[in-house]
């Protein structure tokens, strides 16, 4: 039976792609891995029980609270309630200088997204928040502070919404704006959107401002900047997205970290020695097949790209 298969189909929480990506780190009695995204523990309980040794991070401190409940007592199991960028330092902190994998499951979680006090979703009217680490601006100060043009840009960066400024232009005329309900009532009257219709043109203005409100992709970047330096050689990379945005980040880094000379034009040859490559084994992207989709349709969206790191020295050290 495999992982996904094992988990009851009434769970709070399915992890995405959970046999792919386990796949893909090969876990086992005395590697230590990271799980940069905890969450509700689905990789975590899974490298567990292979034998690893798990560095759980995350940056929302009620994802740590409920894994120091259903860990207690377990020594391999190490929570750090820190943010991607500080991955590094955390893991300097408590001794461990090299890893042997390093998984991340980027964006908001389920737990997440499911309550509506947490601010994430406008499936159910809540304060207007979307902070993962419950600290620092929210969303309703973004929106009620932030001038027209910022609020555009990160609706046009973020969102890839191409009616960004019309959006931003409605939110400035309605503030101040207290919950998801009244952001998503403002864009839905500012597109013109009818009941009925398919898609709910709120979501890519909530996904950019939560992603702004997070700086995730900054995130991220720092992640696998960090993950470079981390791994050891033969250690395993995989992160798992759910939207363009990352897996075009995560795409472009393995491609620049494979070591590959790309030439501008196919008509000008290519000087000199080819960088020493990074990560060798990049995957494709690995998307949920029908049977997985069954089961959790939020995978739907989920994409597994996975790299072995070599040998070669880091580009840019993240630690001294």
């Amino acid at each position: 039976m495999s992982l996904l298969e094992a988990i009851p189909l009434d769970a709070p929480h399915i992890p995405v792609l959970i046999d792919e990506v386990i796949a893909a780190l090969e876990p086992a009695s005395g590697k230590v891995l990271v799980d940069a995204t905890l969450g509700a523990g689905g990789y975590t309980r899974a490298l567990l029980a292979a034998g690893a040794t798990v560095h759980a991070f995350d940056r929302d401190p009620d994802a740590i609270a409920a894994a120091r409940a259903w860990g207690a007592g377990e020594p391999r199991l190490i929570l750090h309630p820190r943010r991607f960028s500080e991955i590094a330092d955390a893991l300097a902190e408590a001794g461990v200088d090299k890893v042997d994998g390093i998984v991340a499951d980027i964006g908001v979680s389920s737990m997440q997204l499911d309550q509506r006090e947490r601010g994430f979703s406008f499936g159910a009217d809540g304060p207007l928040d979307m902070r993962m680490a419950q600290d620092g601006p929210s969303a309703a100060d973004f929106c009620n502070e932030a001038d027209e043009e910022a609020i555009a840009n990160v609706l046009y960066t973020y969102g890839e919404e191409r009616q960004s400024r019309r959006i931003a232009r409605a939110i400035v005329a309605a503030r101040p704006l207290e919950t998801t309900g009244q952001l998503a009532n403002v864009v839905r009257k500012a597109l013109g959107h009818k009941p009925g219709m398919p898609k709910d043109p709120a979501t890519r203005s909530f996904q950019a401002i939560r992603i702004h409100v997070n700086d995730e992709l900054g995130e991220l970047e720092a992640l696998l900047a960090a993950a470079e330096d981390l791994l050891a050689e033969g250690g395993r990379l995989a992160v798992v997205s759910f939207h363009s945005l990352e897996d075009r980040i995560v795409k472009q880094f393995l491609k620049d970290a494979s070591g590959q000379a790309r030439a501008t034009s196919r008509y000008v040859p290519v000087v000199g020695d080819a960088a020493p490559a990074i990560y060798t084994d990049i995957s494709k992207a690995i998307r949920a097949g029908e049977g997985e989709l069954a089961r959790n349709p939020r995978a739907r969206s989920a994409t597994l790209r996975h790299a072995t790191r070599s040998g070669a020295p880091s580009r840019q050290r993240t630690r001294p």
